[in-house]
């Protein structure tokens, strides 16, 4: 942590003023109130200068280092210079191993009930357990993992039935959207998505289950945001998300054939969307979700 110093400007105490001849009888020169608020000041500033040195560096802490400042005003201060700060390289790393662990949980190579240790994943990826446990606070939240104390984190145990639900919940949110937007929106706009249909292809063509994963949510993600709903968006977000976590005690993972076909549904989605067949597209939407 870069610590800044501080620096101090004292005013320098008032001389007295010279004697005043009057009526040729010297009279001592009467100090000037500003001068005498003048000396007041300076006296303050040394005591709370030798107060704040008593008080600071406790613990054994070494004293902030005062920069020299050379300036033809010395009176001013000098400002510091700006750097870039480590936060942001932080939030950097955390979003990284973020990713890297919903893919992991996603590839079922964190396993459901397991308990993992921040150190010692963040060995496996090469950083400091800080970041790692960031990462795994945000799976807590989102209901992937539990806090064990003093270990560290366990993988949620899931069954079928928390994914029937989940996947029901998904269809009563994104079918009546999906079926209002086949109504409204232009073909051109629904061409757009294709890019991202053909990545889920080719992702489940090669048998990656967490790259499809991603793509998965993306097609979904850019064909709901065309409602202009960001709640909407980050609620099924979420729900797709913890739908692909990991079973236990359920089916077998989806294989390439299953994600082949799950990925050929888009495609048949996007075309019946593009020639607005809404009877094709409730068909579609509903049989899609059932999937799941």
């Amino acid at each position: 942590m870069e610590q800044a110093g501080s620096l101090s400007a004292r005013g320098s105490t008032g001389s007295a003023a010279p004697d005043i001849r009057t009526a040729s009888v010297r009279v001592p020169a009467q100090a000037r109130a500003m001068d005498v608020e003048r000396e007041r000041g300076v006296a303050s500033d040394e005591s709370r200068s030798a107060s704040g040195a008593r008080g600071e560096h406790t613990h054994s802490e070494p004293p902030i280092p005062h920069p020299r400042v050379e300036s033809a005003h010395p009176v001013e201060t000098a400002r510091p210079v700006e750097t870039a700060r480590p936060v942001v390289q932080r939030a950097s790393v955390r979003g990284q191993i973020l990713d890297a662990l919903r893919t992991a949980l996603v590839a079922g190579e964190l396993a459901p009930g397991q308990v993992y240790s921040a150190p010692v994943l963040g060995e496996r990826f090469g950083v400091s357990a800080t970041p790692v446990r960031e990462a795994m606070q945000q799976l807590a939240l989102e209901g992937a993992v539990e806090v064990v104390p003093n270990r560290g984190f366990r993988v949620v145990r899931r069954g079928t039935r928390e994914l029937a639900e989940l996947a029901e919940i998904r269809a009563l949110l994104e079918v009546p959207v999906v079926l209002r937007l086949a109504r409204t929106v232009p073909a051109a706009r629904w061409a757009e998505l294709r890019p991202l249909a053909e990545a889920a292809a080719r992702a489940a063509s090669a048998g990656c289950r967490a790259t499809y994963a991603e793509c998965d949510r993306a097609f979904h993600h850019a064909m709901l945001a065309l409602a202009g709903n960001d709640q909407l968006v980050q609620i099924a977000d979420d729900l797709h998300r913890r739908a692909q976590w990991p079973l236990v005690g359920g089916p077998v993972p989806r294989g390439r054939a299953d994600l082949m076909a799950d990925a050929a549904e888009h495609l048949a989605l996007l075309d019946a969307l593009t020639a607005q067949d809404l009877p094709a597209v409730q068909s579609l939407v509903r049989e899609h979700f059932a999937d799941h």
